[in-house]
């Protein structure tokens, strides 16, 4: 019984060195093609009213070029990703390419590292060559998002390990051998999904109230200046869309602004007649989607009709860290309103006094089109005095300057932002108290009520480094979160409100990921060496089978063995 229960067949010794040499191999070509993994930045992809923008695909896995082959129109480019140092690109070429429907594999461009959102630099204004770069990457990131483009666009940053790899592909091409699965090279990989619709994207708006103070008996309700900033941003990469001027330069400017009068408020003797109300409204760069949101009745009727019945006047700040003497104020009522004369003249004289030039532009709105050029103009629909004030003589167009990738914190000024928040402090506090025209100075430097550039710095710091696209932004985003904290630090009472973005915009997820960058040999390599290997293991295998065995056993391996006839009963 036990001879006829069999054993599993064991491996035959002969075969081990084969088979450790088969596994040595596997294990080289699995482990020794990598080169690098680098962070990546997908171009946005949005329709607009239904219309397709930006990059339409995520998934790259081609054979790296440097080069658009200008000189030979013949060259099939559908297989190849680009890398392109943005520093080097040729903008008439790239436009030219994009405009014609040209296919690619796909286009990694390739960022300064300045340009980066970890890198918080202290602006130091004067830089040209920093600020050509600038005017260069606006320019290019403007035709990104204004094209339907039917291949990956990714951003990525220049280091050692990438600039290597670029370097060597350059090395491929100038010798007219570009990679190809014939000739081998660079494979760049990013692996990524479908990129999915992001289903009812949300908006949030976040209000501080800073009741003033009424006399006893006083059943009157007291007026109200609202001063608005739109803390979200749009720009070609979401992912590194911070925008430290448009709008974190505003947004900093409302927080110091809030904190200063919270201290002035706290006294009772020193609450002015005013109530004060500060909005951070999301949506900017969607035609000011969450303002008007902010502003409608539903929410008003909610919030007990506190704003647009008791409004006095709203300020909206915008694009306040440019390192210019000069601002304007943007107004939709005639110049000669009398409300309007009044608020700029305020803000006039409070600007001889800091060296600034304050200029008044007057842009009449249409009501019947859905285009909101400044934040003030939703207020002005209603009928309700407002203003912005930014350092832009004209409003950029619909998603452009909102966040760009130019827009680092390099680019923006803390003095420029602390003059801003005195302009504005001080000429609302003068209106408060009735002290236009007496030369009062109530921000005072070295006062208890002095701005504090601490705090000015430390906030733009963060937002420089956050980026703030509001599709991608959830209800209890730790930015979010952080501001309703600081606004209900310096406030009486803080409201927050989730709506849904206008449908006419739609936004698709994966704006990020990982590239792997692998070293690829060419075809005709693979096969001489897998011909050779075949041709050792081959040798080998007969020579341990002649040592071992006979070369008898070895030619029996491969007789056909013989047929066997089955005779008939």
């Amino acid at each position: 019984m036990a001879n006829s229960q069999r054993r599993p067949a064991a491996l035959d010794p002969v075969y081990y060195p084969v088979v450790a040499l088969a596994l040595i191999l596997v294990a080289c070509v699995d482990f020794c093609d990598a080169v690098t993994v680098v962070d990546v930045y997908r171009l946005v992809q949005y329709d607009l009213s239904g219309v397709p923008f930006g990059s339409r695909l995520a998934t790259l896995n081609h054979h790296a070029g440097s080069s658009f082959f200008a000189s030979s129109s013949t060259v099939d480019l559908s297989r190849t990703v680009l890398m392109l140092p943005v520093r080097e690109l040729d903008l008439d070429l790239i436009k030219e390419y994009i405009g014609q429907g040209k296919l690619l594999g796909g286009l990694l461009l390739l960022l300064p590292p300045q340009f980066s959102p970890e890198k918080v630099e202290t602006a130091v204004g004067g830089d040209e060559d920093f600020d050509l770069l600038r005017n260069k990457v606006s320019e290019l990131e403007r035709l990104l998002i204004h094209a339907n483009i039917p291949y990956p666009v990714y951003f990525a940053f220049e280091d050692d390990n990438i600039n290597a790899v670029l370097a060597e592909v350059k090395r491929n091409d100038a010798s007219g051998q570009p990679a190809t699965a014939t000739t081998g090279g660079y494979k760049l990989v990013v692996a990524a999904s479908d990129p999915k619709k992001i289903a009812s994207p949300t908006i949030t708006n976040i209000q501080g109230w800073l009741p003033g103070l009424k006399s006893d008996g006083d059943s009157s309700q007291l007026p109200t200046i609202a001063i608005v900033a739109s803390y979200d941003t749009f720009g070609a990469a979401p992912a590194l869309s911070v925008g430290s001027d448009s709008n974190g330069s505003g947004v900093v400017a409302l927080l110091e602004i809030a904190r200063l009068f919270s201290v002035l408020y706290s006294n009772p003797k020193t609450r002015g007649r005013y109530n004060l109300l500060f909005g951070l409204t999301s949506g900017g760069p969607y035609n000011f989607n969450g303002t008007q949101k902010f502003l409608s009745l539903q929410w008003l009727r909610s919030f007990d009709q506190r704003l647009r019945e008791s409004i006095d006047y709203a300020i909206c700040l915008n694009s306040l860290g440019s390192f210019g003497n000069e601002l304007h104020l943007h107004v939709s009522k005639p110049p000669e309103n009398t409300y309007i004369q009044q608020i700029f003249q305020g803000f006039s004289s409070v600007a001889e006094e800091s060296g600034l030039q304050v200029g008044l532009k007057h842009k009449k709105i249409n009501i019947s089109s859905p285009r909101v050029a400044w934040e003030h103009e939703q207020f002005s629909r209603l009928r309700v005095t407002a203003a912005t004030i930014s350092e832009l003589s004209t409003a950029p167009e619909l998603l452009e300057g909102t966040g760009s990738l130019s827009d680092n914190r390099r680019s923006v000024s803390e003095a420029s932002i602390i003059r801003s928040v005195k302009l504005v402090a001080e000429s609302v506090a003068r209106h408060i108290y009735s002290q236009e025209g007496k030369g009062t100075n109530i921000f005072a430097d070295n006062g208890s009520l002095a701005v504090n550039p601490s705090y000015v710095r430390s906030w733009l710091d963060l937002l420089s480094t956050t980026s703030r696209v509001a599709p991608f932004l959830s209800k209890s985003d730790p930015l979010i979160m952080a501001l309703q904290k600081e606004l209900a630090d310096h406030t009486a009472e803080v409201n927050v409100q989730h709506e849904t973005l206008d449908e006419t915009f739609t936004f698709y997820d994966s704006i990020s990921g990982k590239l792997h960058v692998y070293q690829v040999a060419s075809v005709t390599f693979d096969l001489l060496l897998l011909l050779v290997l075949g041709s050792y293991l081959i040798t080998l295998f007969s020579f341990l089978v002649i040592t071992t065995r006979g070369l008898d056993d070895l030619i029996s391996l491969f007789r056909r063995p013989p047929s066997r006839k089955v005779k008939a009963v």
